[in-house]
């Protein structure tokens, strides 16, 4: 099953027509979901509400959304709302982002982020029984006593789907224990999945006596795509290079035997050195990360990183592209992947 990215370029209420029109196309051409995200300037939940309403049967997923950016009652009232307007087509995808961009983004504590995000969970579940009766909760991060004044109508669905993303075990442990599904990162090979995800995620299951049947694992593969295959690498290649000085991936380089290289891209970001850090990204990064390619092959190039995952979201390079360029990667993706997903025109 196959998802993609929302990016449109413009502003004010032009930005989101764009958005509508590319999640219409998607949906056309045989996409199962759109995902759309949030960064310190923009909400997903928004964006969501303008793709559900312009949209019949794909699902509504957000990839992600900041779980500590708004407290779980919001949460579970925007949830809620969004069900009600998809007809129950909604994912909602939670992460933290790092402990610095909890602190200093949203004002809470880096501290013990998975806990939280279990904790989260847990109250959104007790939150969307809201009609069943009060909910109180006392825990580690969230203290929550509601008691409704009028009627809470039963939500669209019985349960909300909630997938929580994770890139070290811990954070993927959160998802085997408490989440339907694990959202994956764009660093993800199949050799880390294999060797960390799978392993983290059946422990969380193993924690919860619950099975990994029950966990969607959703891959994100980076596609970049140009007429000249030379600049898509490169733009693919400055991607990684944004993501690989954080120590956060530190596992991920060690075991594919990349350390060296990361090290350079360190040192190259530092400097501000974009050539360097470009060059420092070794062309095995480059193919087993994400797709690099002209747009009559993303297909070809795109099922070679589908193997592990129940459901695969294709989204641009997230640095590197200018607004209108990044849409326009995004309506060559919906396009070049029309065939190989059977689309539903008439």
């Amino acid at each position: 099953m196959y998802g993609v990215n929302i990016f449109s370029a413009g502003y004010g209420p032009e930005r989101f027509r764009r958005a509508a029109d590319l999640a219409v196309q998607a949906e056309d051409a045989g996409f199962d979901a759109v995902w759309t995200g949030e960064l310190y300037n923009r909400s997903a939940t928004v964006p969501m509400a303008t793709l559900a309403a312009a949209t019949e049967r794909v699902r509504i997923g957000s990839n992600i959304a900041y779980g500590v950016g708004r407290s779980p009652l919001v949460w579970a009232a925007e949830a809620r709302d969004l069900e009600e307007l998809s007809g129950g087509r909604v994912v909602l995808g939670l992460g933290n982002g790092t402990p610095k961009m909890m602190e200093h983004w949203h004002g809470v504590s880096g501290e013990s982020p998975a806990v939280r995000m279990e904790e989260l969970v847990e109250v959104l579940r007790k939150l969307w029984r809201l009609h069943e009766g009060p909910v109180d909760h006392d825990g580690r991060f969230y203290t929550v006593h509601v008691r409704p004044t009028s009627e809470v109508p039963p939500p669209y669905r019985e349960r909300l789907p909630i997938w929580t993303a994770g890139v070290n075990p811990r954070m993927v442990q959160a998802a085997g224990r408490v989440a339907d599904g694990l959202v994956g990162h764009p660093m993800f090979t199949g050799k880390y999945v294999d060797e960390f995800v799978r392993p983290a995620l059946e422990k969380g299951a193993a924690h919860a006596q619950r099975s990994t049947d029950e966990i969607t694992l959703m891959g994100i593969v980076m596609c970049s795509v140009d007429a000249d295959e030379q600049v898509a690498r490169r733009r693919l290649a400055y991607a990684i290079g944004q993501y690989a000085p954080s120590r956060v991936y530190d596992r991920f380089f060690e075991l594919h035997g990349w350390s060296a290289q990361q090290q350079e891209i360190r040192e190259a970001a530092r400097s501000g050195d974009d050539e360097a850090l470009v060059a420092a990204v070794p062309d095995e990064a480059i193919d087993a990360i994400g797709v690099a390619c002209t747009p009559d092959r993303i297909s070809e190039k795109v099922a070679r990183h589908t193997a592990g995952f129940d459901h695969v979201n294709l989204v641009v390079p997230p640095w590197g592209l200018s607004p209108e360029s990044a849409e326009e990667s995004t309506r060559l993706i919906i396009q070049g992947m029309r065939g190989a997903l059977g689309h539903r025109a008439a």
